[in-house]
């Protein structure tokens, strides 16, 4: 039975909707394997000729694709804002943190109190936007009107150290479990974000309320992806460039899979399929990988 426009368009991601690892286009692949490895304590989980796969107990978080032959991109186009990694543990968070400051205090950009979350920001040596986080209970979220209700207050990085830092966190950085929590990406309006990745792709929007942005999830969280036009308004598609190669987004279930692919084709879509991901752009050439958790 053919469904409607009507139809697709209610259609909603599964609750258990995850973020899996980011690609990125890297032009000295040695120097961001040391960076994501020393600085922020990840390990390399497979490396071949050409890539590496950094992450944490064998979770891919990064995937840096060696690609010198292409330029760095500009700020104001449009890619990637940032790769926010989640932590368990409020330590777990500081260890990443203090690590940083330790091999590369130069990276950092700023901290912040979300209501929802405490968050740490770097740039990588490339210039890829990292946000490094720990969530509050879902509990201790205020939702108004459907919108989770979130901020940009002022956190001290010293004072949060000094108060989860532990002597075991300094001597084993990489405690504890972490994954990507979201990504925000840069684009060129918001209104174009809201249409493709509510109404086509089937996230619910969960935050509307901050100039410039969407924040976007499913299973009520407060956001798996976020869109900006800060930098980035009116930009048009990407150029090959460094930076963002792909972002994975992991579904529960191969049938999760086979409805998103039919509902984004129904919309014009460019769709391939390799038999473990379905790949397409976003209407910026950001490239979105599909899969199962299996794959």
């Amino acid at each position: 039975m053919t469904q409607n426009v009507e139809t697709f368009e209610n259609a909603r991601l599964a609750d258990q909707t995850e973020m899996g690892a980011v690609t990125l286009k890297v032009a000295d692949l040695d120097n961001m394997i040391k960076y994501y490895t020393q600085a922020l304590p990840l390990e390399v989980i497979a490396q071949q000729e050409g890539s590496a796969i950094i992450g944490r107990n064998n979770r891919p978080l990064v995937i840096l694709e060696h690609a010198p032959a292409l330029k760095h991109w500009s700020r104001r186009d449009a890619g990637l804002f940032h790769t926010a990694i989640l932590f368990e543990t409020e330590t777990a968070l500081a260890a990443a943190v203090y690590s940083i400051a330790q091999y590369a205090p130069n990276t950092f950009t700023g901290s912040s109190d979300h209501l929802v979350s405490k968050a740490f920001y770097f740039n990588d040596p490339e210039g890829n936007g990292i946000e490094l986080y720990w969530d509050r209970d879902r509990s201790e979220w205020s939702w108004v009107h459907g919108e989770v209700e979130m901020d940009t207050l002022f956190l001290d990085p010293n004072q949060y150290l000094r108060d989860y830092l532990t002597e075991d966190a300094v001597e084993n950085p990489s405690i504890g479990d972490a994954t990507i929590g979201h990504v925000h990406l840069q684009v060129g309006d918001v209104d174009t974000a809201r249409k493709f990745y509510v109404d086509w792709l089937g996230f619910d929007a969960t935050h509307a309320n901050t100039p410039g942005a969407l924040f976007v999830s499913a299973g009520g969280y407060h956001h798996h992806m976020a869109m900006n036009i800060w930098n980035s308004r009116g930009a048009g598609r990407r150029d090959k460039t460094l930076g963002l190669g792909e972002v994975d987004i992991v579904l529960p279930t191969a049938d999760d899979v086979g409805e998103v692919a039919e509902r984004v084709k129904h919309f014009g879509v460019q769709v391939a399929d390799d038999g473990k991901h379905l790949s397409f752009e976003d209407p910026w050439a950001n490239v979105l990988r599909i899969q199962t958790e299996a794959v």
